[in-house]
């Protein structure tokens, strides 16, 4: 009875995943036939501070393909995510309780939007200061020319780089929801937070202070969001649920 169990809940998630590729899958379809342009959105951050005489250049045969449909492939993925942890939710909320479903799907999708929201922050407010900063120091007489496949893959890490920073507030909630630890002792530890978010920051980020300094102030901020969600969230539902029990 049991393994026949397993075997159900086996071919349900196999069923969800080959769901969820091929969501992906479809989003890329779509998007392919885009890719120079999705490319082109993504270069206009450094492009605007490009002086006239340089561009963008790919100094491999394939870069000019490749690097589109690579970008391609990760929008997609980020289309898709929705749909992919609907998925998920589908899969393990059957062995939920009632407030365990509340809980989790109010976490799940507080993480979905502020990893978007790390991308957004990244795009508009960190890529501008970093390559205005970049190119405005570099001495006379150098020519920019930045190479195109280098050039995807520093954006995309600046982005997850933000993107998993902006989800410490979930993080602190469900150290304190959990009871792993307070919000009084994580509020004693906040110089050694802020310390740690420097340092994380200068192996996230390029060797430079202005893109530690935005990653490390964006996440002591988060992290003193993430306290206050925990004294007010937490507080309130441990009363409703002894109000509950009375």
């Amino acid at each position: 009875m049991e393994e026949n169990t397993f075997l159900e809940h086996f071919r349900e998630l196999r069923a969800r995943l080959i769901k969820s590729a091929i969501a992906i899958m479809g989003c890329f379809i779509c998007l392919v036939y885009f890719s120079n342009d999705i490319y082109q959105l993504l270069a206009e951050p450094l492009q605007i501070f490009l002086p006239k005489n340089s561009s963008m250049i790919a100094t491999e045969v394939a870069s000019p393909f490749l690097a589109p449909i690579k970008l391609t492939f990760f929008v997609s993925l980020l289309m898709s995510m929705p749909y992919f942890l609907n998925q998920v939710w589908g899969f393990i909320a059957p062995g939920m309780y009632k407030n365990e479903k509340k809980l989790s799907f109010l976490i799940m999708l507080s993480s979905l939007i502020l990893f978007y929201l790390g991308i957004v922050f990244t795009y508009y407010l960190v890529l501008p200061l970093v390559f205005s900063f970049f190119i405005g120091s570099a001495p006379d007489g150098i020519l920019i020319m930045t190479d195109i496949s280098r050039y995807l893959d520093f954006v995309l890490s600046m982005m997850f780089a933000f993107s998993f920073a902006f989800e410490i507030p979930v993080l602190i909630f469900l150290l304190v929801w959990s009871g792993i630890s307070t919000t009084e002792g994580l509020s004693k530890k906040r110089p050694y937070v802020i310390i740690g978010c420097f340092v994380v920051g200068m192996f996230l980020t390029p060797p430079d202070v202005i893109s530690q300094t935005l990653l490390a102030i964006p996440a002591w901020l988060l992290f003193e969001i993430g306290l206050l969600m925990a004294r007010l969230t937490v507080k309130r539902g441990r009363t409703t649920d002894y109000d509950s029990n009375q």
